[in-house]
């Protein structure tokens, strides 16, 4: 086989993966975690055997959706905090992208972060910490990142933006998915809030020289 036709044919198989990832998709809006492999191989036009050659099991699938929808958070994530504006500005943007994020689209949310321990059809579920902590935990890495590369943190400054970059994202998730279940404020009432307690270290923290700043 030639190098053109496994191109061609890698093209053909990424295509595919990318329409049954997006049959699911409409699952999930519609079914949230209770969404099944048999209702999404039925929304492809396929059977299940052919659905599990592209991703496994319940659990490979899972894995696709959370990549795909965790790199479209943080592209947005990325965007509010590159946005031109006050410091304070980008961290309350930045919060409420999260929140907007999440609450624009619970089902799911709710399929990623609250996947179901049984399914419909006799399917069995999945431990949800295994999936969705690498969720946060990979967020995480990434805002620390981000401030690692735009604070001067003095020394120490790497594990300290570790320290912040996955406590924050802890404290938005924790306080996001407390709020999408009761709703106990406005969104735009949380992200004021919740900026209110971080902004203290975070005003007081110089730009590092070179940086794109913060």
């Amino acid at each position: 086989m030639d190098t053109t036709q496994r191109t061609e044919q890698q093209r053909s198989a990424d295509r595919r993966r990318r329409e049954l990832l997006e049959a699911a998709d409409r699952v999930v809006l519609r079914d949230g975690p209770q969404a099944s492999m048999n209702a999404i191989a039925a929304e492809a036009g396929i059977t299940k055997p052919i659905l599990y050659r592209h991703f496994g099991d319940k659990s490979g699938l899972y894995a696709a959706l959370a990549k795909r929808h965790t790199d479209a958070l943080l592209n947005s994530l990325r965007a509010a905090l590159d946005a031109p504006a006050d410091r304070r500005e980008r961290v309350e943007a930045t919060l409420d992208t999260y929140l907007a994020a999440i609450e624009a689209r619970p089902q799911v949310y709710r399929f990623l972060m609250h996947p179901a321990e049984g399914s419909p059809g006799g399917e069995q579920g999945f431990d949800v910490g295994k999936h969705s902590i690498p969720l946060l935990r990979r967020m995480g890495e990434e805002l620390a990142q981000v401030i690692e590369d735009r604070l001067d943190l003095g020394p120490g400054g790497q594990q300290l933006a570790r320290v912040w970059g996955h406590g924050i994202v802890g404290m938005m998730h924790a306080a996001g998915d407390w709020w999408l279940g009761e709703r106990p404020c406005s969104r735009a009432e949380l992200v004021g809030s919740l900026a209110d307690l971080l902004w203290g270290r975070l005003a007081a923290a110089g730009d590092k020289i070179g940086g794109p700043g913060f």
